[in-house]
């Protein structure tokens, strides 16, 4: 039997999603193998209610993240907690060292034929060093720094060089010129053999015909903007305070919208009528409420799909897996409020494109709706060229590259 290591990088829902994705169709491809996951909270209780029968397949290994402020990582409390403890985190070179101990330990307890690292690359250096066939996942290398972020690229240079000793680096993105991440790439010409560009890792759909929700009712023949909250806790309420600005302009408060929360919480779910009451969403159907707003906890599969399809225009942090499902799959213009450098970068591609509109205040939100349906027509042409050259195979095409390390390994 062959084992495969997954190192998945706990920051954000993106490494585990991919992860997720091509987990469902590895089996298809790789007979005889167990996997061994590797993370820390909040993904290890993911994995653990995810795969309750394989808890001793699942490892806690306290990677180091940054420090979470009120608007994704503070930049201050993560400087300090190099060498204090900070909000229940130990001095990060003490997590440092604990984090490596204890993934040399599972590497030579489990003696790994494989191992994909999504984002983890203290375990990218351990299978370089053990000579063991390790694919990186990513949509980083060595990100472009605005102004403000110079500081940080030694640091970049660092990581980039541990990313480097990978055996092969596997971009979830569309091969050039269709690259959405192309300026957090920026592969130097001694590392680009190594680079492969698997897909965008998008969602199998399986949507079963089913009788329509109640929120697929009430959100037909109504034109809308979808507002997507993603990301960990202080993503996700960064996202939402910077939305609710946007809201509460006297020029929104005509523009529909749905937001969903990405928490799977029932209570969130209502419906703000044009009359500025509150209703629950069946209560609102039956009494055929024009409403300007609904907030959803957690969208269906299939709701998703129906507010995607429906929606004129969608608004998001720039996350790259979003990017991907909303660009390429839905053919949807975006708008985009970035948290990161990252985001940033990929915004701020998507509008030299004209797939989208990158803004980073309530005003500029404003001004890109009206951008957009202005020249709706246009953003429709770039974006039919976009989908048809989008790759949403990654899951498939990095589970044949697994197949084919293990097939050299017999």
């Amino acid at each position: 039997m062959k084992k495969i290591g997954e190192f998945i990088y706990p920051w954000g829902n993106g490494h585990y999603s991919r992860m997720m994705r091509l987990n469902k169709v590895l089996p298809d491809f790789v007979d005889d193998y167990q996997i061994h996951f590797s993370t820390k909270s909040p993904i290890y209780e993911k994995l653990v209610e995810k795969f309750p029968d394989k808890r001793e397949q699942i490892h806690e290994i306290l990677m180091p993240t940054p420090i979470d402020g009120k608007m994704g990582p503070s930049l201050s409390l993560s400087m300090l907690n190099v060498a204090l403890p900070i909000s229940k985190n130990p001095p990060l070179i003490k997590q440092i060292s604990s984090y490596l101990k204890e993934e040399r330990r599972l590497y030579d307890t489990e003696k790994f034929d494989l191992v994909i690292n999504d984002g983890d690359m203290g375990s990218n250096v351990l299978a370089y060093n053990r000579n063991i066939p390790s694919l990186f996942v990513t949509n980083q290398f060595m990100p472009r720094l605005w102004k403000s972020r110079f500081y940080f690229y030694p640091s970049l240079v660092f990581v980039a060089k541990q990313i480097a000793k990978a055996t092969k680096i596997l971009v979830a993105d569309s091969p050039p010129p269709y690259t959405m991440c192309e300026y957090n790439l920026n592969f130097p010409e001694k590392v680009k053999e190594k680079v492969i560009y698997v897909g965008n890792f998008t969602a199998q759909k399986n949507l079963e015909s089913t009788p329509k929700s109640d929120l697929e009712k009430l959100i037909a023949h109504k034109e809308f903007g979808y507002w997507m909250r993603t990301g960990n806790k202080s993503t996700n309420e960064g996202t939402g305070q910077r939305y609710n600005q946007v809201f509460s302009d006297d020029e929104m408060r005509t523009e529909c919208r749905i937001i969903s929360h990405a928490t799977n919480d029932p209570s969130i779910d209502s419906v703000l009528g044009k009359d500025g009451k509150k209703y629950a969403i069946t209560e609102a159907l039956e009494k055929k409420i024009d409403w300007i707003q609904i907030d959803i906890g957690f969208l269906s599969e299939q709701e998703k799909d129906s507010v995607l399809e429906q929606c004129r225009y969608a608004v998001i942090n720039g996350s790259h897996t979003v990017m991907g499902e909303i660009l390429g799959e839905k053919s949807k213009p975006i708008i985009g409020m970035p948290i990161y450098d990252e985001h940033t970068n990929q915004l701020a591609w998507a509008q030299e494109k004209k797939l989208g509109v990158l803004a980073k205040s309530a005003k500029q939100v404003i001004s890109a709706i009206k951008k957009i349906k202005s020249d709706y027509l246009s953003y429709e042409e770039n974006l039919a060229e976009f989908s048809q050259n989008f790759d949403g195979n990654g899951a498939k095409n990095t589970a044949s590259i697994v197949s084919e390390f293990l097939e050299k390994k017999k």
